[in-house]
């Protein structure tokens, strides 16, 4: 399966999540998905190091989903093979008064990562036209322009060599609820709830409808948006992994030469 032709939201290409189905994985089974999932972790560290090594470019990933989407179990999983000297994850909360005292990109731009590293981002400046937009934190005539801000925020990033992939984890309600009840019944879970959940469960059309507007309206050539069926979360992972590694070899990554003539030089 081609994952970036199969799950890429094209630009202008109009669409319904309803329609997208969450629990999709193709031809692929549990079963088979495990060696290539492997062998995609395996992959992606190798280029990570030479990513590191050239130093040219940066990588960020950006993860958003419903409540319970996965956002976590995909950093467990997909980046479970990499140097952290050379990856960062930042989890975006609620603003803190510093952060509201600045434009709302503000403090996303300090996290995006150097040349040679790669970031990945649990939400992200998107939640300023999701959440912010659902419970009408700011005025319409506020939000409504920052789809437009984020797109030209990110075509800067692009230009300056940061290479974009934004992964929308597709669950569907019905998932949502068993993750939920999970989060009550497992001990081991229980710190992980919050009744928050329910309240913000209760909006799922809304937020639905504000996603939708950010994939159509914010998917682009140098930042694309992919909507990743997310119900089976080995498929998840598959699809991430194989999304980025894909991007990363297409970049044709070249190791820097030597500094020094190294036929002159002897270990003894």
């Amino acid at each position: 399966m081609n994952f970036i032709k199969r799950f890429e939201v094209r630009p202008g290409r109009k669409f319904h999540l309803r329609d997208c189905d969450p629990g999709e994985t193709g031809n692929v089974t549990k079963a088979s998905a495990q060696p290539l999932l492997a062998k995609n972790i395996q992959r992606l560290a190798e280029l990570q190091y030479q990513l590191y090594a050239e130093n040219k470019r940066a990588l960020l990933i950006i993860l958003q989903a419903m409540d319970a989407g996965g956002k976590d179990g995909t950093i467990r999983h997909v980046f479970s093979g990499l140097n952290p000297q050379g990856c960062r994850v930042t989890s975006f909360k609620a603003p803190s008064a510093d952060e509201l005292a600045h434009d709302f990109l503000w403090r996303i731009h300090r996290a995006v990562p150097a040349k040679g590293e790669i970031g990945v981002f649990n939400r992200s400046h998107y939640e300023d036209v999701l959440i912010v937009r659902v419970h009408n934190l700011v005025p319409k005539s506020v939000w409504s322009k920052r789809y437009e801000q984020i797109n030209r925020f990110e075509r800067h990033l692009a230009d300056n060599h940061v290479v974009i992939l934004k992964f929308f984890l597709h669950i569907s309600k019905d998932e949502q609820k068993e993750r939920l009840e999970a989060r009550l019944r497992d001990p081991r879970k229980n710190w992980k709830f919050e009744p928050r959940d329910l309240e913000e469960r209760k909006l799922w059309d809304d937020y639905r409808r504000a996603y939708e507007a950010a994939l159509i309206r914010c998917s682009t050539d140098h930042a694309p948006w992919f909507i990743i069926p997310a119900n089976k979360k080995w498929f998840r992972d598959l699809a991430i992994s194989a999304i980025i590694v894909d991007t990363l070899e297409k970049l044709d990554m070249q190791f820097p030469k030597p500094k020094y003539d190294l036929a002159k030089l002897k270990v003894v």
